[in-house]
């Protein structure tokens, strides 16, 4: 009997490697096994085709999957050396490249389909680009961390403009409801069509707004308290001793999951904090905490497809590694990566997370000298693969 019913597990882990089976089977699959079991990811580095007209991108600073598994690409134009845009100078130094425009969608194949982007008639174009979310409806949000960039913009898919909350250059602090600083992370939630902004850069807090009016709902910082814009001490004195009482610079990533739970990336303090709808606390937990560097380890989430959402998928810049938590109880799972470089498996400078698909595929963007977006395809479930690399800790 016991060897039938592992005879049925291996047939259906069979069925998930060649028919890329998602979410709610492998939720099945979870139950089903007597061993421990997660989401087994392996790089997928030819899923992107070429661009056309010899473009070429900058740093990644955000990427999303839409509900018709299309994928939305961010860069940054400017980022681009020399050396890659030569075909863009006057007179053309070498036969290639061109940057793009800022924003690029691909389809479910990988398949390039339209860019758009870039200073337009009735909105300001953020000075440094950063982030992008397709919300339920297909339309695409935009925020920047650049000089100035105080707002957040949204559009159609095809880039026509609809909404920009904030100005430019007019912020007061964290306090201040009209305008943002450095949004980093943007989440439309169906249930109340409120977009969530985890802002930012200069600011330290979750402001909510109303997604098609742009009406300010509430803000908060961290445990759902009033945000304070304070000098950050020491990194020495922020990864060790009593939880800092403050968000610290940047709040880099928001996600809210259909329980209505709402999850904030504390990059820089090395933490996630959950919180209700409301902004009331609920919890804390610290991803690698001991890591000195100043980027931090929370860079942002992707909440598994499955109806329970049971996994929330962690980007690990400082360490390299994209980490698999059980949601409900912030418990580390496994965690993707550890390696660092330019290769397939090596991260270099993971910045943004998208997705995952239908199919359960994660997205990844990379900044600083990374300037890579690529895709990491599902493999189905199985033993985790690194799970002495990080931990994950109340303190």
């Amino acid at each position: 009997m016991q060897n039938k019913k592992m005879s049925m597990i291996g047939g259906a882990l069979a069925l998930v490697v060649s028919f890329g089976l998602g979410p709610a089977a492998l939720e099945k699959l979870v139950s089903a096994q007597a061993q421990p079991s997660v989401p087994q990811f392996e790089p997928d580095p030819l899923f992107f085709k070429n661009l056309p007209n010899r473009w070429v991108t900058g740093q990644i600073p955000g990427i999303d999957v839409d509900r018709n598994d299309h994928v939305w690409v961010i860069h940054r134009p400017a980022t681009i050396p020399d050396g890659e845009k030569s075909a863009s100078f006057n007179p053309p130094q070498s036969l290639c490249c061109i940057p793009a425009p800022p924003v690029l969608e691909f389809d479910q194949n990988g398949t390039f389909v339209k860019a758009w982007g870039g200073p337009g008639a009735g909105y300001e174009w953020p000075t440094g680009e950063h982030g992008i979310h397709a919300d339920y409806r297909n339309n695409i949000w935009v925020g920047g961390n650049g000089k100035g960039d105080h707002h957040i913009l949204k559009f159609t898919n095809t880039g026509k403009f609809l909404l920009q909350i904030g100005k430019k250059n007019q912020s007061k602090g964290s306090n201040d409801t009209a305008n943002l600083n450095g949004a980093a992370g943007i989440f439309v939630y169906q249930k109340t069509n409120e977009v969530f902004v985890a802002d930012g850069y200069t600011n330290r807090r979750v402001i909510v707004y109303d997604a098609d009016t742009g009406a300010y709902k509430r803000h908060w910082g961290a445990y759902g308290k009033q945000p304070e814009d304070l000098k950050n001490p020491p990194r020495e004195q922020i990864v060790q001793g009593p939880s800092p009482t403050f968000f610290s610079t940047p709040v880099h990533g928001v996600v809210v999951a259909n329980d209505d739970t709402v999850y904030a990336a504390d990059r820089s303090n090395n933490r996630i904090q959950v919180f209700r709808l409301d902004g009331t606390f609920i919890k804390e937990a610290f991803v690698n905490r001991r890591t000195l560097q100043n980027e931090g380890t929370v860079h942002g989430f992707a909440l598994s497809r499955d109806p329970a959402q049971r996994y929330l998928y962690v980007a690990d810049g400082s360490n390299k590694a994209v980490h698999v938590v059980d949601r409900q109880t912030l418990a580390l799972l496994d965690s993707i990566g550890g390696h660092a470089g330019h290769n397939a498996r090596e991260f270099f400078h993971i910045h943004s997370i998208g997705g995952p698909d239908s199919k359960g595929n994660l997205y990844f963007g990379e900044v600083n000298d990374g300037q890579r977006y690529y895709r990491y395809l599902l493999r189905g479930m199985g033993r985790p693969a690194n799970p002495g690399y990080s931990t994950i800790s109340s303190q």
